[in-house]
């Protein structure tokens, strides 16, 4: 640092800011950046308005970096966390898009031993086969093997997608 560069005491400034109410903090930023801030997390807005403080002493981004930076906001996604597979379109082959990703295919059993008997389901198209009754759900079946309400994939252990 040299004599003729400005002196930006950090310490000072947070103090100032720290006793500040949040009514304040947003006057205050407002008045340094012209336009209103939406923010309602205080912390932030605080570290903010130092990095505003100290850009203004000591100077901000070189042109470049503020060119680098517009570059990449145009480019960059407005998603914060991205998008399952199936939302985006892409979806396994010869998968039906309709299905569940934790059943087997249609025709396939899901076999599970309960107090000494094995229990046999059989996947249709559409619904499940259990001792030659129609069920619409594992839940219903579940709940027929265990006389209350069970979630059928947490009773069937189906909790993971099946290959």
């Amino acid at each position: 640092m040299t004599a003729t560069e400005p002196i930006f005491d950090i310490t000072s400034e947070r103090e100032e800011l720290d006793a500040m109410t949040m009514a304040a903090l947003k006057r205050r930023y407002q008045e340094e950046t012209g336009r209103a801030s939406s923010t309602r997390n205080r912390q932030y807005l605080i570290r903010r308005l130092l990095w505003i403080a100290q850009a203004a002493v000591r100077g901000g981004l070189c042109d470049e970096a503020l060119a680098l930076a517009a570059t990449l906001a145009n480019d960059a996604s407005v998603r914060a966390s991205p998008a399952r597979a199936r939302a985006l379109g892409v979806v396994a082959p010869n998968a039906d898009a309709t299905r569940d990703e934790r059943l087997p295919r249609p025709g396939h059993a899901i076999v599970r031993r309960y107090k000494g008997e094995t229990l046999r389901v059989t996947v249709l198209t559409s619904g499940f086969e259990f001792k030659g009754d129609r069920y619409d759900s594992l839940s219903a079946i579940a709940q027929a093997v265990t006389g209350s309400h069970v979630n059928g994939f947490r009773f069937f252990r189906l909790l993971k997608v099946a290959a």
